[in-house]
């Protein structure tokens, strides 16, 4: 059982925006990249004396309302047919990306995003699948981490039936609070009763796991309604639950104008509202993972943290670190040997790419070995909360405190704020460091601090 101190004087004090680290370098990083330099590290990729496993994403980007409080790529409409013409091109991207794999890649990892993945139809959901087996070399066990976002407010029984029937055996849930008057508030309107039948039915057709999605920060919410929230979630009993912070920045969202900042919580009340979740999830048997993420002791991501297997990536935490990222659709992100990709972002740039006959590749970079060794770092420390500096430096031929002697200098005020042990041998973040991850792998980000202009991070808590 994971041990954690939520500190709620320091934190206060450590409370600046920063990366969540699903990769690093961080898409602020991103520059121009070609469809040539992506397919050069498809290349590279397979040459690899053992070619890594696949893991697969596919962006949906159709919702059928708009929530108010999003900051995803995400295409409000109620026009269903827009989905038949995405999955005609989406289709060709799949035929184009699997060209560029040997086949005997199995693909260990499959993920749905959005948008709302659940906008598509049951049989465009079985089409979507079959192409892709099609192509690439899916698991025929249930031994696979096939997971799909969904709202609850668009599946039906049946649905769950068919996700399950066609592969899918992990289930997220998008939730974000119980009560009703905060639902009314960022436009998502969802009786308990949904998100309780949805579970239920995922349950019913052996489900592998089911997770739920909370926010706290958003429009009247209080101490006591999100205590509200959380003993009810609890009830329900999902295999893990994720807890966000809202990041108010309608500037950058504009769906968050709709969005009334008087009706916002205070610092000091979301702060409330985090150490009361961490403490009712932690008493309820929850493990803190990290980044916002609990799991049950007995839950995968649980146990690949106390076996050091845990893995970070563009959907979250993981357990398979071992894989090349390729990801299909509009806006998402591909990491493949040591490179990141981003697709176009719009619809426009998308489907123009493809009838090219071109990869929808727009932005993207390839790691330096600078980066390779950070992203190690930072993995290490956002994942297993420590740092062996003698396995770095075995793994990338270097001084550990020669090379980062700048960093072990900077992470003293951290030491003696205890959020950290620091040895000539290691790194180990103490339980009240823990909330706090991303203020100690900052100071690893090289980028950030050669940032010319200031980017927009969403808060630490």
């Amino acid at each position: 059982m994971s041990i954690v101190e939520f500190d709620t004087a320091l934190i206060r004090r450590y409370d600046k925006a920063g990366p969540r680290y699903t990769s690093y370098p961080t898409a602020v990083a991103f520059k121009a990249f070609t469809a040539a330099e992506y397919q050069a590290q498809a290349l590279h990729s397979n040459q690899r004396a053992k070619p890594l496993p696949l893991s697969l994403y596919f962006h949906i980007p159709f919702c059928d309302t708009v929530c108010f409080y999003c900051a995803c790529n995400k295409i409000a409409t109620k026009d269903r047919t827009l989905s038949d013409k995405y999955l005609t091109y989406l289709f060709r991207e799949i035929e184009m990306q699997a060209a560029l794999y040997d086949r005997a890649r199995v693909v260990e990892q499959l993920h749905w995003g959005g948008g709302t993945p659940t906008f598509l139809s049951h049989t465009e959901m079985r089409a979507l699948m079959a192409k892709t087996r099609e192509h690439f070399t899916l698991l025929t066990t249930d031994e696979g981490d096939y997971s799909i976002e969904i709202d609850p407010r668009s599946v039906t029984v049946e649905t769950i039936h068919v996700l399950r029937e066609t592969g899918f055996n992990r289930f997220s849930l998008g939730v974000q609070d119980v009560d009703e008057k905060v639902q009314v508030a960022v436009n998502r309107i969802q009786p308990i009763e949904q998100t309780r039948a949805v579970i239920e039915a995922c349950r019913a057709v052996g489900a592998k796991s089911i997770s739920v999605d909370l926010i706290y920060g958003l429009p009247f919410q209080t101490v006591e309604s999100f205590q509200q929230t959380l003993h009810t979630i609890i009830e329900l009993a999902p295999d893990r639950i994720s807890v966000f912070n809202y990041a108010h920045m309608p500037h950058l969202f504009k769906p968050q104008r709709r969005i009334n900042e008087v009706d916002l919580p205070t610092a000091e009340i979301k702060l409330q509202i985090m150490k009361l979740a961490v403490e009712q999830l932690t008493t309820a048997g929850y493990d803190y993972i990290g980044m916002d993420h609990f799991a049950k002791p007995d839950d995968e991501l649980a146990r690949a943290q106390v076996n050091g297997t845990l893995h970070r990536n563009f959907q979250g935490y993981t357990t398979h670190a071992d894989c090349d990222l390729i990801a299909m659709g509009v806006s998402s992100i591909s990491s493949v040997a040591n490179s990141y990709s981003q697709n176009a972002k719009t619809l426009g740039e998308y489907y123009a790419a493809i009838d090219a006959g071109v990869f929808p590749v727009m932005k993207g970079l390839v790691m330096t070995e600078d980066d390779v060794i950070r992203r190690h770092i930072i993995q290490e420390l956002t994942c297993q909360f420590a740092l062996d500096f003698a396995e770095v430096e075995q793994l990338f031929g270097l001084h550990f405190a020669e090379s980062f002697a700048q960093e072990l200098a900077d992470l003293q005020s951290m030491v003696e704020d205890k959020l950290l042990e620091l040895t000539k041998l290691s790194i180990k973040v103490t339980p009240r460091g823990r909330f706090l991850i991303r203020n100690i792998c900052m100071i690893f980000d090289k980028h950030l601090r050669e940032q010319v202009t200031q980017q927009r991070f969403s808060r630490v808590i």
